[in-house]
């Protein structure tokens, strides 16, 4: 049996050579952007981190707004400027708008049969179709405002039990489960704690196998191991898996507005400012009042040039959004919190302006727009109106770790 294998290992071997040799005279053949020299078998990879849009964006200074590397074996393009996005999310976006094979994602998400991972085709078009008639409409949204209102009131009821009683609260936890909860309403008319729980571990599970899966891939094409595939989801499950992504997206945003807020306390002020005119001091926030509520916009959008995330689009191609946001030549002094660089711009946050893409852009943005912005602007404002915020133990806004972990959304280390 030993013999028989060391066999098998060895052919694999030599047809993995015969197919980096060939990859290689394709690669000369094909003209491909400029990017860093890759190592044998694990490509660019010794040069990729903890946190890869950090990593790619120090590289990106280097080779260019549009470059070319390799995870193991599978060539990747980047971009990192508000006319390379363009390019891919708008004018090529057809070309992009698919997504690969993966291993991981058929493992989770019923054959990639969910609107995340789905290929781009007649199947993805009518799922997305329905997602949006169904659940994502104006209609559909404006539906589900007393579910909204009633959840955030209790939020609201809790925080303020606990800041009376002394009690600490774990406000991202809190945030998270507050999204949770309003994502399971929409989809199963009651808070299933069950089913909610049950999906975060399966989001636990894939995002951990899909941070790792890279080495396995390289594994995978050198001894071509197949993994048993155990669908961990079912197609009524599917639209759970999906808000519950989109609910986790919403909980880190408005963490990082939060905390940026309690870490710039004159901006918190003028905040509060906008709140007392629109509002008054005898209410909580309506969500008749999110429009008129201007500083809080330009607050969620100066969030959005800070704290961006990679993108994945089609099988080769990611638009680091991270980097662009931190582009000097893009945003005038990128690393400092200053919504009022939006006063008198028309720069919006849905995808038209690709300085900005917290949802995306193209065929594959976020559908799930409308109710994103809604719930981030709702949540935002009332913990902003309803309370005043301190550092407890001489704790100074400097203290605050705003150190940021990679994953399917970039959140703080300590969320």
């Amino acid at each position: 049996m030993t013999s028989i294998f060391l066999q098998v290992l060895a052919l694999r071997l030599v047809l993995y050579i015969i197919q980096v040799l060939h990859n290689k005279f394709m690669k000369k053949k094909k003209k491909f952007p400029p990017g860093p020299k890759g190592l044998p078998i694990i490509g660019n990879l010794h040069m990729i981190g903890k946190n890869v849009h950090q990593d790619l964006h120090q590289i990106a200074k280097k080779y260019g707004p549009i470059m070319s590397m390799r995870f193991g074996l599978v060539p990747i393009i980047v971009a990192s400027s508000p006319h390379a996005a363009e390019q891919f999310l708008k004018k090529y976006d057809l070309i992009f708008a698919s997504r690969p094979k993966n291993r991981v994602a058929q493992f989770v998400a019923y054959n990639q049969r969910n609107l995340t991972f789905a290929k781009y085709g007649p199947y993805w078009r009518n799922m997305r179709k329905l997602c949006t008639l169904e659940l994502l409409s104006t209609l559909k949204i404006n539906s589900f405002q007393s579910m909204r209102k009633q959840e955030v009131r209790n939020f609201v009821t809790f925080i303020n039990r606990a800041a009376t009683s002394g009690v600490e609260v774990d406000i991202s936890a809190k945030v998270a489960t507050l999204n949770a909860n309003m994502a399971c309403l929409m989809i199963f008319g009651k808070k299933n704690i069950w089913m909610m729980n049950l999906m975060k571990g399966v989001l636990k599970i894939f995002v951990f196998l899909f941070l790792k899966f890279t080495w396995v891939k390289i594994i995978d094409n050198v001894l071509n191991i197949h993994v048993m595939s155990i669908n961990l989801a079912t197609e009524k499950e599917l639209p759970m898996q999906d808000m519950l992504m989109a609910s986790m997206t919403l909980a880190t945003s408005i963490d990082w507005i939060f905390f940026e807020l309690i870490r710039h306390q004159k901006v918190m002020k003028k905040l509060q400012k906008e709140l007392e005119q629109v509002v008054g001091i005898n209410r909580m926030v309506e969500e008749s009042d999110l429009e008129k509520l201007e500083y809080l916009e330009m607050v969620i959008k100066e969030d959005c040039t800070i704290d961006g995330f990679d993108i994945p689009k089609g099988s080769r191609f990611l638009v680091n959004t991270w980097a662009i946001g931190r582009d000097p030549e893009v945003w005038f002094e990128p690393e400092k919190f200053v919504p009022e660089r939006f006063i008198g711009s028309n720069i919006d946050l849905r995808g038209r302006d690709f300085q900005l893409l917290p949802f995306g852009s193209g065929r594959r943005s976020c559908p799930g727009l409308q109710l994103g912005l809604t719930t981030v602007r709702l949540v935002l404002a009332q913990l902003v109106h309803c309370f005043d915020w301190e550092l407890l133990n001489s704790m100074k806004p400097n203290d605050l770790d705003m150190t940021e972990k990679f994953g399917l959304v970039m959140s703080r280390a300590r969320m």
